[in-house]
């Protein structure tokens, strides 16, 4: 309890500010669909054929699992919010069409001949009878689809839209349950309040409504005009990926941006997403930087270039010069440390069978059941080279990366993925096996960003590459460590280590 209190304090601004965004996409989904779905249930009354097919077309469009459409929608409309609001309407619609639909057929037929007895016309009879006899039955479609977005809109963390499904995914990366069960909490009781709120809308008057309603319009015009008379500072905003390490990285550029450039406001999006999300979200000027490593850019970024260099440099300028040519984007100058690709099994396993390298493993190939991540089952430099370059192939399993340790230390796998600065390895005293035929590529970090953007501001690259050479793999695998280990702020380990290094002057 004390562990869950601490953590709530210390974590209160991001929880408040992932609470908001959690509310905004939710409140801004269910409006839509009540748009949506209301005004087609009462348009498909005459028509019950019509109202049976949009029935069905509602149930079938629920049926689609939320990631899948998801996937489905980033191709269209890139990541974020948009894809995420999309799917949230998409899966309220049903609730919402069906309630409106059977409220407004289930009236007494006899109440509606009365209405038709005293002249009303057909929107007097929707308007004075059907609407209000058939609004408790429309006010529960609604409310169930809020609960239902509620739920879903956890996910649109994955897309990088925020929400409180950021919690959750940082606790399940940091094996930090008491962040995920205060992710899980803050969104039941989301939905809970805004559950009782919907109850008492039926006694809200129409005038105090509107009267409340234009107040807040004219104050967001009146901060609109506030806005556009005061000069705003740059505004710039650093993604990255899933994991401690990126979060530690995207806090070092902002404090290094902010304490060099006292006109520019950073935005940090810890947890944005996978690879492909921050690349598209970059290209899209949905976020103007974040960092990205240079075998990651070379086997998944780029086309790949017909020789790869081996030095560090050289295949730092491969990737420099590509993203360059094909994207017009600019890779700053990259740290020291070399993140790649490791096979990690327990320091029992290694000593029982003699398993120190890749190659070792070739003498337990039946013994071994390996668990990896998505990613590094479908790359040519991950679970396919392996199978190339050492010739192995054994059963495998498919897991997110967030939970491959855990199942390693239970063993349910033996072997699996990680990166050299895992704080893991250090935490459970696991075993990386040697890449003895060199597969890994080198993945040395660096900022990436637009070409425009570099070009605009000179002031940020310059302090971006203040981080040029510096941070080694002992460094960075403490880092990890004080962060998912010590449960530290990733915020006050970044800014630490810059101090520490006199990168910074002064503390928090």
């Amino acid at each position: 309890m004390a562990n869950f209190l601490q953590t709530l304090v210390t974590q209160r601004a991001a929880l408040l500010t992932a609470l908001g965004q959690h509310l905004l996409l939710s409140v801004i989904s269910l409006a839509i669909a009540i748009v949506i779905a209301l005004p087609l249930a009462i348009w498909v009354i005459p028509r019950p054929k019509t109202a049976n097919v949009f029935l069905q077309l509602a149930s079938v469009l629920q049926t689609i699992p939320s990631l899948a459409l998801l996937g489905m929608l980033i191709p269209l409309v890139g990541i974020g919010s948009v894809p995420a609001v999309i799917s949230l309407v998409v899966y309220a619609l049903l609730p919402i069409f069906q309630n409106t639909y059977t409220g407004l057929t289930e009236i007494d037929p006899s109440l509606e001949e009365a209405a038709t007895a005293f002249g009303m016309t057909r929107w007097e009879k929707l308007r004075k009878v059907e609407l209000p006899l058939a609004f408790p039955m429309i006010l529960s479609g609604i409310r169930t689809a809020l609960v239902m977005i509620i739920g879903t809109a956890t996910l649109a963390a994955l897309i990088g839209a925020g929400g409180l499904g950021t919690f959750i995914l940082l606790g399940i990366n940091r094996n930090n349950n008491t962040m995920t069960l205060i992710g899980a909490l803050a969104s039941a009781l989301l939905a809970i309040v805004l559950s009782l709120a919907l109850r008492g809308v039926k006694r809200i008057k129409i005038k105090p409504l509107l009267i409340t309603l234009a107040v807040v319009v004219v104050g967001c015009g009146g901060f609109g005009v506030y806005r556009l008379v005061r000069p705003q500072p740059v505004e710039i905003t650093i993604a990255g990926k899933l994991g401690s390490e990126p979060e530690i990285l995207i806090n070092m550029y902002r404090d290094l941006i902010e304490s060099d450039n006292d006109n520019v406001k950073v935005t940090l999006k810890p947890n944005f997403g996978q690879t492909s999300f921050l690349f598209s979200a970059l290209k899209s000027k949905q976020i103007t930087l974040y960092p990205e490593f240079t075998g990651t850019v070379l086997e998944s970024l780029v086309k790949k270039p017909t020789k790869t260099a081996t030095s560090a440099n050289g295949i730092y300028q491969q990737a420099k010069t590509a993203l360059q040519k094909q994207d017009d984007l600019t890779y700053l100058a990259p740290l020291k440390y070399n993140n790649t690709y490791a096979l990690v099994v327990k320091r029992s396993f290694a000593n029982k069978y003699d398993v120190h390298s890749i190659s070792d493993l070739a003498k337990v190939k039946g013994k071994i059941n390996a668990g990896f991540d998505l990613e590094f089952l479908d790359r040519t430099d991950g679970y396919k080279g392996i199978q190339q370059r050492y010739g192995l192939s054994f059963k495998t399993q498919s897991m997110s990366a967030d939970l491959r340790y855990e199942a390693l230390q239970q063993d349910k796998v033996n072997v699996t993925d990680g990166y050299s600065t895992d704080s893991q390895i250090r935490q459970y005293d696991l075993v990386v096996l040697k890449d003895d035929r060199h597969l890994f590529p080198t993945y040395q970090g660096a900022p990436l960003l637009r070409t425009a953007t570099a070009k605009a501001h000179p002031e940020i690259v310059r302090s971006l590459n203040r981080l040029q050479g510096k941070i080694s793999a002992a460094d960075m695998q403490e880092m990890n460590y004080q962060v998912n280990v010590k449960r530290k702020s990733a915020a006050k380990v970044a800014h630490q280590y810059l101090v520490t290094h006199h990168l910074l002057g002064g503390d928090r």
